[in-house]
């Protein structure tokens, strides 16, 4: 049996937002093996990295939607991840982002975040996403301020304590 997924690209003026492949797992691996990965449930080994890429792909094909591969198009890196997520037990949608190393300080997360954030709300309906962020990660929570979010209660990812950040309302497609 053959399961065909249509996830879509995203293209912005600098990115592509696109499916994972399996030549992603050297990057991913990558990242997921610095403290900087703590932040998403990292360090990961390898193996605990291809898990993470199927499991991606398994969301789109449950919820359809998910996170997206960012891809810088000038150089055809993988820059990181953004994309609407919605686990098991979460109450919402969340717009999530990381990135790698390297790529910080770009406006990258930035750029992937609007457009991960306005395709959510013009094609799935989902028009004002949380964002989980740990207190003490600041450089996601002035990201979601920069985004136009602001701070709406404390919360709990896995165990963990978080804020919960409310993204403001983005117009659906008519």
């Amino acid at each position: 049996m053959s399961l065909t997924l249509n996830i879509p690209t995203v293209e912005t003026e600098r990115l592509i937002l696109r499916n994972y492949r399996e030549s992603d797992l050297d990057a991913v691996a990558a990242f997921n093996q610095t403290e900087r990965s703590h932040w998403i449930g990292g360090p990961k080994n390898r193996h605990e990295c291809w898990r993470v890429i199927i499991g991606i792909i398994g969301h789109w094909a449950l919820r359809g939607y998910g996170l997206w591969m960012i891809e810088e198009k000038a150089t055809g890196k993988q820059a990181g991840a953004a994309g609407i997520i919605h686990h098991e037990g979460w109450g919402e949608p969340e717009l999530g982002w990381h990135l790698y190393d390297g790529f910080e300080g770009k406006g990258i997360a930035y750029e992937a975040a609007l457009a991960a954030r306005t395709y959510a709300a013009q094609n799935f309906g989902i028009t004002a996403p949380i964002s989980h962020i740990d207190p003490e990660n600041t450089r996601s929570i002035a990201l979601a301020k920069r985004l136009g979010a602001t701070y709406e209660r404390d919360g709990e990812v896995i165990g963990h304590a978080c804020h919960i950040y409310r993204h403001p309302v983005t117009e659906a497609a008519a």
